[in-house]
């Protein structure tokens, strides 16, 4: 790895313009590329797993899957609701988006009116149709003005969910990017070299956008893709520049003058360079653990990791020499090196008090995880900024059994059908004795007699007692009794309480499976990268235990507020790859000094120094960018951002800085077994 990297970093400086002409080629076909192309966005049949899953296939196969609806509606004076009414429903049904239009209903105490839309086409793909369906329901309003006339629905929800995360992400980067570049302007002395990890973060950033459009159409996009390159992009694009940068102008002032380019180029790629060639390995090698969690979520979130990370190493190992070179050539002033002789850190003084105190400090971190409950993210849990959803939240005040529904879907041979029409009518009356449904049933059956499904409305949140409760009496009471005794037939459920509750199983049946292959992949790649089975061990347990202090630090501050079944799992994958960053960095200028021949306390206490400055520099700029997506509005996107802050600063600050050094410290030359002590450079 350290040949490949000080090839390509004299390669790059040895044709500078070059090699960044072919950089910015490369981020312009790659961005034109998936331009051209366009995304593939995930389709309802990519998010089925569980019985619901079951249930949705069942249902497409005769045609009767859950279509797109909007609803419309009306408040205010009675005198006018009715032919307001009967002026969305006209203006509705002449759209072609719209399949068809539903008589209007009254609420029970008959103030309000609504008009039940449904449109063509996928149920995922509604929102980008719904724009129209919107226009006609302002136009009414503008013609009742004593009337109140709003639509909601998952669709426009979506439209709406998405316009905020375009502007949270917005947002996130004013105030990420300035702060950056303050920050590495401090660091560098230079606003010039503060300037060059951010513009390779960002032309990464647009890079892997073009790349990740192309990669949906083999892993189709969920919408969350965008998000991930964004947040990442910033954090490893700007440190794996800074890990280089940093020793380029250690060696330069080192030298006491210029250094041939060569030279220089070569000591910064034999040493930064390697490391973050492997640390960028490592945490792509992370991120591609969550495909192993079956879900189109994760596999969104995977294959943006993937491609950010070795993009960002890509550019930090190619470009970002060419750069360094022109820059010297401008003759950029290095900031001054102050390497203060200080006090020996506590963790090389006192390891056993150190490692006690951190481990019960840590633990005490990680001890709520044994709270956690997860939930699955769904319209009861966005954020009521988006208009849609306080219409919805109206809605339901008035319409309180258009909260959620199942659908009971049904398969068998079409010489059952009779049978299965009347077991479905047995349930549809067993619910409506039941208060834990509402509303009229809807039954529908295939044209071909194979397929039909029942629909049952509940007034209740998806994640209420009430709800779950409702639909285990359809699985284990309702169904098995009406439908048993059909020959062939098999039946499941569907709907928003289902899903709200397979989602979640699916995903803690997959957890062990990518937490095993995650431990593995931590212990395999620093092994590969120091060629040692005691530092492979070592940095697992300690990536293990500072991600569970940063997840204890999700349930302390979310749970009251509900945590998505996705955001655990997807946290720890990235916080241990980003663990790595650090472990990756201090361990090579520890080995640095090893295989100089220091002592092993001795070599420890001089790469801790070496690393100290970056380390922390590095961790100050992951906090900035992940502390600027705290003040956005989706809840996902700010847990994210609070607990990789907050992960980033256990992680620099606690375990590497403390934990580490103190761990080094009582194995001394051990760790690097089975390598000799003098063979480890």
């Amino acid at each position: 790895m350290s040949a490949m990297t000080v090839r390509a970093a004299r390669w790059s400086a040895g044709h500078p313009w070059r090699a960044v002409g072919l950089w910015l080629a490369f981020v312009a076909a790659s961005l034109g590329a998936g331009l051209a192309i366009g995304p593939r966005d995930a389709d309802g049949a990519d998010y089925r797993v569980g019985e619901a899953g079951r249930a949705e296939a069942m249902a497409a196969e005769g045609g009767l899957q859950r279509a797109p609806e909007e609803l419309v509606l009306i408040t205010g004076a009675a005198a006018g609701q009715d032919a307001a009414a009967g002026d969305v429903a006209a203006r509705m049904a002449a759209l072609p988006e719209v399949a068809g239009v539903a008589p209007a209903v009254r609420c029970a105490d008959g103030r309000a009116l609504l008009v039940r839309v449904t449109m063509r086409g996928p149920e995922l793909e509604g929102r980008r149709h719904v724009g129209p369906l919107l226009a006609q329901t302002a136009a009414v309003q503008a013609v009742y003005p004593q009337l109140r006339i709003e639509e909601t629905g998952a669709p426009s929800i979506g439209l709406g969910v998405n316009a905020q995360r375009g502007a949270d992400l917005a947002r996130s980067e004013r105030i990420a990017l300035p702060v950056t570049f303050v920050v590495l302007w401090l660091v560098f002395g230079s606003a010039l070299l503060a300037a060059v990890p951010l513009v390779l973060a960002l032309s990464a950033i647009a890079a892997s956008a073009g790349l990740a459009m192309m990669a949906s159409h083999v892993f189709p996009d969920a919408g969350v893709g965008t998000n991930v390159i964004i947040l990442m992009g910033l954090a490893v694009g700007v440190d794996y520049s800074l890990f280089y940068v940093k020793r380029e102008r250690e060696e330069r002032a080192r030298a006491g003058g210029p250094l041939d380019a060569r030279a220089l180029v070569e000591l910064a790629a034999a040493t930064s360079g390697r490391a973050v060639a492997g640390s960028g390995l490592a945490v792509a090698v992370c991120g591609a653990t969550l495909y192993l969690a079956s879900d189109v979520i994760f596999a969104s979130l995977a294959t943006a990791t993937i491609l950010v990370t070795l993009v960002a190493v890509a550019g930090s190992l190619s470009v970002l020499p060419a750069l360094l070179v022109l820059l010297g050539r401008r003759r950029v002033r290095p900031a001054r090196q102050r390497r203060r002789p200080g006090r020996v850190p506590i963790g090389l003084r006192r390891p056993v008090v150190t490692l006690v105190a951190a481990a019960v400090a840590l633990l005490a971190l990680a001890a709520p995880i044994a709270g956690l409950r997860l939930t699955e993210i769904s319209l009861e849990t966005y954020s009521r900024s988006v208009p849609a959803m306080q219409v919805r939240d109206r809605l339901l005040a008035e319409f309180p059994e258009f909260r959620v529904a199942h659908q009971v879907v049904v398969r068998a041979e079409p010489a059952q059908a009779g049978r299965v029409r009347a077991g479905l009518d047995e349930v549809a009356r067993r619910a409506q004795a039941d208060p834990l449904f509402a509303g009229a049933p809807r039954i529908s059956t295939s044209a071909d007699g194979r397929v039909s499904v029942l629909t049952l409305s509940v007034p209740y949140r998806n994640d209420s007692p009430q709800g779950l409760a409702s639909l285990e009496h359809l699985r284990a009471g309702y169904l098995p009794v009406a439908l048993g005794g059909i020959p062939g037939a098999e039946w499941a459920v569907s709907g928003d309480v289902a899903r709200y509750t397979d989602y979640p199983a699916h995903q803690r049946d997959r957890i062990p499976v990518v937490l095993g292959a995650l431990l593995l992949a931590t212990f395999l790649m620093t092994v590969l990268v120091f060629r040692s089975v005691v530092l492979g061990l070592l940095g697992a347990v300690l990536s293990v235990v500072s991600t569970a202090a940063a997840i204890g630090v999700l349930v302390l501050a979310f749970q009251g507020a509900g945590i998505g079944s996705r955001v655990p799992l997807f946290l720890a994958v990235i916080l241990v790859g980003l663990s790595m960053d650090y472990q990756f960095f201090v361990v090579s200028r520890v080995r640095e000094a090893a295989g100089r021949g220091l002592p092993a306390a001795a070599a420890v206490a001089e790469g801790m120094a070496a690393s100290a400055s970056v380390v922390t520099s590095a961790a100050v700029v992951m906090v900035t960018v992940f502390v600027s997506f705290v003040f956005v509005d989706l809840l996902e996107l700010r847990q994210m951002g609070v607990v990789l802050a907050a992960g980033v600063l256990i992680d620099a600050f606690v375990v590497r800085t403390l934990v580490l050094p103190a761990v080094l410290r009582l194995l001394g030359d051990r760790v690097w077994w089975p390598a000799r002590p003098g063979r480890v450079g």
